[in-house]
């Protein structure tokens, strides 16, 4: 009844069985015996998957401040009314028009009224000095006219003086009559030197008193020449080729002077307002280099106004387009805008990040093997996206550049 079982050479298959799980048992203790001793070293543990790292490289870096911006047009006056009246409009909220385009009329009776009054009185004015040139015309005629006598009887005068001193001396003419031939010629020159000072005295008085005219002319022209201009501003022109942006009143409202109506832009010329905290006001000046970021696209730019004013812990700047503009931009457009203070080149550095207001920029934690060591550092430069490194870590490093709170402080922690 018994039967010989031949025994099978080499392992079975149990003994195969075992023997592998013992050596994936020494092969996971083998493995096991680093991360239990980190588990040994480690203050506490967080998982990767929360964290952000960075490699410290070397490199250029570029200071600089970023801010956001929106497009106003360079030229953007707004158009007020001379007078108190009724506008008509007749263009609207964006249209586009053309240099000395009519946008507006005013209707001011009352400005028309005040203006056909004063050239009135200019003209009016002006016929007075009309007649005042010519009574100063006539008034020298007169003049010319009476020395032209006085000068005929004092010659006349002088004859006689000659012919009575030859008779005198001849004994035909006795002693009165020669000497009243020279009182004679005594009284036509004094009457021809007085009609000479008389007729120069009345020149300088009609001078003086054209030329109060003509200053009352001229007030007066001046007066008229201001109104005009007012009226011709009745007709609210565009001062060059653009788009009306917004109006600011109604077709047939009543305005008042100096009231808004409406602002026109310029399309062929963008700029960049922005604001910064004040902190930063210091470090900008005009002709700073920007970098203007729309849709995509860098733009060079430069900082041409800073603002002297604070408000809200800002200030505002403008940047202008430092070459090509962009097509199609608008009004009150939102774009970002950089701003290059500062180039140092062959630098450490390394992405900027949550770290460094963690870490009050005094410690960094270092990866290593999946350990994260506490390190002291200290940051030089910071830009928007780096910052440098200049004491504490080595080119190739990496570490961690998220909030490095949730570390609560630990000199080491486990990376999981």
């Amino acid at each position: 009844m018994d039967r010989v079982v031949d025994t099978p050479r080499g392992l079975t298959r149990r003994r195969r069985l075992l023997l592998a799980a013992g050596v994936l048992l020494l092969l996971g203790l083998g493995f096991s015996v680093p991360l239990l001793r980190r588990w040994a070293v480690s203050e506490r543990s967080v998982e990767a998957s929360r964290l952000r790292f960075a490699t410290v490289v070397r490199g250029d870096l570029e200071r600089d401040v970023a801010a956001q911006g929106r497009i106003v047009a360079a030229l953007h006056p707004t158009l007020f009314s001379p007078a108190q009246g009724i506008v008509a409009l007749t263009a609207k909220a964006g249209s586009v028009v053309k240099k000395g385009e009519l946008l507006a009329r005013i209707e001011s009776p009352e400005l028309l009224s005040r203006f056909n009054q004063e050239k009135a009185t200019t003209q009016s004015l002006q016929a007075d000095l009309g007649r005042q040139e010519i009574a100063v015309r006539q008034a020298g005629l007169r003049a010319r006219q009476s020395i032209d006598v006085l000068t005929m009887r004092r010659n006349a005068a002088r004859r006689a003086r000659e012919r009575a001193q030859e008779l005198f001396g001849q004994g035909l003419l006795n002693k009165v009559d020669e000497e009243r031939s020279g009182d004679d010629l005594q009284t036509a020159e004094l009457e021809l030197k007085n009609a000479h000072e008389t007729a120069q005295l009345e020149k300088e008085t009609l001078e003086f008193e054209l030329r109060n005219r003509r200053l009352a002319v001229e007030r007066q022209a001046s007066v008229a020449q201001e109104l005009q201009r007012q009226v011709d501003l009745l007709q609210v022109r565009a001062p060059f080729a653009g788009m009306v942006a917004t109006v600011a009143l109604q077709d047939r409202d009543a305005v008042a002077p100096n009231q808004a109506v409406l602002t026109i832009v310029d399309l062929s010329a963008f700029e960049v307002e922005f604001d910064v905290p004040e902190n930063y006001a210091a470090l900008l000046a005009p002709g700073t280099r920007a970098e203007i970021l729309y849709e995509g696209r860098t733009y060079p730019g430069r900082v041409t106004v800073v603002s002297p004013e604070v408000r809200d812990s800002q200030v505002r700047g403008t940047v202008v387009f430092d070459g090509a503009t962009p097509a199609n931009l608008r009004q009150s457009q939102r774009v970002s805008v950089r701003m290059v203070l500062e180039r140092r080149s062959n630098v450490l550095k390394t992405a900027r990040g949550p770290f460094l207001e963690s870490g009050g920029g005094r410690y960094a934690y270092v990866v290593e093997g999946g350990m994260a060591t506490r390190r002291e550092v200290q940051v030089g430069a910071v830009s928007v996206g780096e910052v440098e490194i200049l004491r504490g870590l080595s080119e190739g490093q990496q570490l961690v550049v998220s909030d490095t709170s949730v570390f609560e402080g630990a000199n080491t922690v486990l990376i999981r």
